[in-house]
């Protein structure tokens, strides 16, 4: 397989333990995957089994992807000072030891704390993938395992919900978190003994920026928030509080941000060196990314909305419906990775995302009586457009930087998509929100299907128009020149 051969002249490891990094990293991320995807199945089970609420269940789901976001960019940043091995090979040991503290949960307040470890050991893997990818690999290959990448992220995000509904049928909620333990000791033994240990010695190092980790955790955890008290927006008897509490957190949220973007131009080793985007190619991939993800983040929310409130379909034929998506991402990503080795990734990114674009313009014309399979092709055309776009505009950014840079570059990748998908979440709060409140106003307790209907297509355009503003910001790229890494 060419992934593994060996030219004169490449970067990276040797094939064979080039191999064995590659399925270290793969096995972690279908592991955080799957446990995103499979989560949500099995909160109704989660709740019934310790005996809590249903807004406590949503805090196992949502306490994962605080502790996540809360973290990206500060382990980012340390990976110079712990090495990608040591730092990727501790969050992964991490995250399959809070697996097994998850199965043993005897409540949800302890199944909560789990979820929190499980968030950092995700984090300290996560944030430097596809960095990992970088120092791995040679330049002439790293579009084609970014592809390999963008694939696997969609099998599991197709394949978890039916893998997490089989496990609860056949066992317990407990096994969707003990599948991780065998997987994840074969991950630690090949990540300790074929990634390598970039720690940069030999030099005296400033302290840690423990401020700018402190302030980008308070940003984006109340990025987080706001975006989740967005979805009690709808409700008449919360909204106004809601709508308080989501404006309280946004603010957070902006004085922390700039109060990072301060203290990042001042310290002698900032935890996110602002000058990368100094690049202007890096930073309009960085910007690309943000806008698409805001697409999608409200396309992956709305969807279901449609097809079970507006079209009365059952939750299994939902995820059903959705599936050719993430099947349009693996029949495309792998072709598109390969091609960013030859040809502009910026090229290739802006036609993915006009396909992007066509694709949530054609979910927005459904009819009011959508045929499954008039849906289906559809979400496929999203998913192919989707899956050409994301390989070369993460080719671009870390092509961009320098490898010294790989970490903060995947770090900021990690970011865009994190804040990305936030806002769009956020954004459909809004738009319910603002249908809900028209439907109270004539009188009525709720939306009717025919409603429901005409706010998840307002949605969808709202998501057209993001990914339409990502294919102009990315296609302002092919007037720039390629710059050399810094």
């Amino acid at each position: 397989m060419e992934l593994f051969s060996d030219l004169p002249g490449d970067e990276g490891l040797p094939g064979v333990r080039r191999r064995r990094a590659m399925l270290a990293v793969m096995t972690a991320t279908t592991m955080a995957v799957f446990d995103g995807t499979i989560i949500n199945v099995a909160l109704p089970q989660i709740g019934l089994a310790l005996q809590t609420s249903a807004a406590a269940s949503v805090w196992v789901a949502n306490a994962y992807l605080l502790a996540t976001a809360m973290t990206l960019a500060a382990f980012a940043a340390m990976s110079s000072r712990l090495g990608f091995r040591n730092q990727f090979t501790a969050g992964l040991a991490v995250f399959t030891l809070a697996s097994l503290g998850c199965a043993l949960s005897p409540s949800v307040e302890w199944l909560i704390a789990m979820r929190v470890l499980q968030g950092l050991g995700g984090a300290a893997m996560l944030s430097i993938a596809p960095a990992i990818h970088r120092t791995v690999f040679p330049n002439r290959l790293l579009g084609r395992i970014l592809g390999l990448n963008a694939v696997l992220v969609a099998a599991g995000t197709a394949i978890g919900p039916v893998l997490g509904g089989t496990l609860l049928a056949a066992l317990s909620w407990e096994w969707i978190f003990l599948i991780n333990l065998p997987l994840g000791v074969a991950a630690v033994l090949l990540s300790w003994s074929a990634i390598p240990d970039t720690r940069q010695r030999g030099r005296l190092r400033p302290p840690f920026d423990m401020a700018g980790a402190l302030w980008s955790a308070l940003a984006m955890g109340a990025v987080i928030m706001a975006a989740d008290t967005c979805a009690h927006f709808a409700d008449p008897g919360q909204g106004a509080h809601a709508a308080l509490t989501a404006a309280a957190y946004a603010l957070v949220a902006l004085v922390s941000a700039l109060a990072f973007v301060r203290g990042q131009r001042r310290v002698r080793e900032p935890l996110l060196p602002l000058d990368i985007f100094s690049n202007a190619r890096f930073s309009l991939a960085a910007l690309t990314s943000l806008a698409s993800f805001v697409g999608q983040g409200i396309a992956f929310v709305a969807l279901p909305f449609l097809f079970q409130n507006a079209y009365a379909y059952s939750a299994f034929e939902s995820a059903a419906l959705f599936t050719p998506w993430p099947l349009g991402i693996v029949l495309v990503a792998p072709h598109a990775g390969r091609l960013a080795d030859r040809h502009s990734p910026a090229l290739l990114s802006s036609l993915g995302l006009a396909v992007f674009t066509v694709g949530l313009v054609l979910l927005a014309l459904l009819p009011d009586h959508a045929q499954a399979w008039d849906i289906g092709w559809r979400a496929l055309v999203c998913g192919m457009g989707f899956g050409f776009f994301q390989s070369p505009n993460n080719r671009e950014m870390l092509g961009n930087v320098s490898r010294e840079r790989s970490g903060n570059a995947s770090g900021v990748l990690a970011i865009m998509r994190t804040f990305g998908q936030c806002l769009g979440a956020a954004l459909l709060g809004v738009i319910l929100a603002v249908h809900t409140a028209g439907a109270v106003a004539h009188g009525e307790l709720q939306m009717s299907p025919v409603q429901d209907g005409e706010a998840i297509r307002v949605a969808l355009w709202v998501a057209a128009l993001a990914t339409a503003l990502a294919t102009a910001v990315s296609a302002s790229r092919l007037r720039r020149k390629a710059q050399s890494p810094a």
